[in-house]
């Protein structure tokens, strides 16, 4: 007869070393005749190794080996072989011993499987726990800046950038039949000692500007000229105010500080 394999009950109680010394003999023959049955026990091993390394390692119950060993003791032994027989493949300790050990070893991989799920559950706890805070901070930001935009008791202002100084300007009414000029300027600067602000009339044939009075502004800024003494029927283009050593100048000096065209002549 063809010697049969040995099954998988036997081949884990054989990796556990949970069989007596004369079944560790006889299954230690078979094996060193057997490369699949090797094969299936370096597997099962492994698996023992990997499980052995994934969850915590903590001491057997005490007494357990005892039991364990007992059991074994109360299960028929297996005969010694002087010749090779067949191993029968179906557990000599019965399904259930084989049912025990998976059993455990499902709880063992259970057991570290549910740790780290625990783990990962209160990491994502944690997470959640401050996004809801982040959220519930953002929220009551809105509601504060929403609350003060929309008080009816909150006082409204609208800032702007504080007022530059006017800028200087002048009015000039003119007769030319008569020869007669009014200058009314304001906002002017303040001139420095030895200097002074001139009137030009521009004549409109395109002649030189004609000098029509000198003027220093006041402390607010205001100055004018009233009827200067300027040649009678002189039809001007334009006016211009420049500054001027405080004798006063025959031809503008540059720049020309204000300056207004005329519109339209009068006599």
């Amino acid at each position: 007869m063809t010697e049969q394999h040995m099954s998988q009950d036997d081949l884990a109680l054989y990796a556990l070393r949970s069989v007596s010394h004369d079944e560790s003999a006889v299954f230690r023959e078979h094996l060193s005749r057997c490369g699949e049955c090797r094969t299936e026990l370096a597997r099962l091993r492994g698996d023992l190794a990997l499980l052995a390394l994934s969850v915590d390692q903590l001491p057997p119950p005490s007494g357990a080996r005892e039991r364990f060993a007992q059991r074994i003791a109360g299960n028929p032994p297996v005969a010694k072989r002087a010749e090779p027989v067949p191993i029968d493949r179906s557990s000599r300790f019965g399904s259930a011993g084989w049912l025990i050990w998976a059993v455990a070893a499902v709880l063992l991989i259970v057991a570290g499987g549910l740790g780290f799920e625990v783990s990962l559950l209160r990491a994502h706890l944690r997470d959640r726990d401050s996004r809801i805070a982040s959220l519930q901070a953002s929220k009551s930001l809105a509601e504060q800046v929403a609350e003060v935009l929309t008080a009816p008791t909150a006082q409204r202002v609208l800032l702007t950038a504080p007022k530059t100084p006017p800028a200087p300007s002048g009015r000039v009414f003119y007769l030319p039949s008569r020869g007669e000029l009014i200058l009314q300027a304001n906002n002017l600067a303040p001139v420095l000692a030895g200097k002074t602000y001139e009137l030009w009339v521009i004549p409109a044939d395109g002649s030189a500007a004609i000098p029509a009075g000198l003027f220093r502004p006041d402390a607010a800024g205001n100055g004018s000229v009233i009827l200067p003494p300027i040649p009678h029927g002189v039809n001007a283009k334009a006016f211009g105010v420049t500054l001027e050593d405080a004798a006063g100048s025959k031809t503008p000096t540059a720049p020309i500080l204000l300056v207004g065209a005329v519109l339209g002549n009068g006599a």
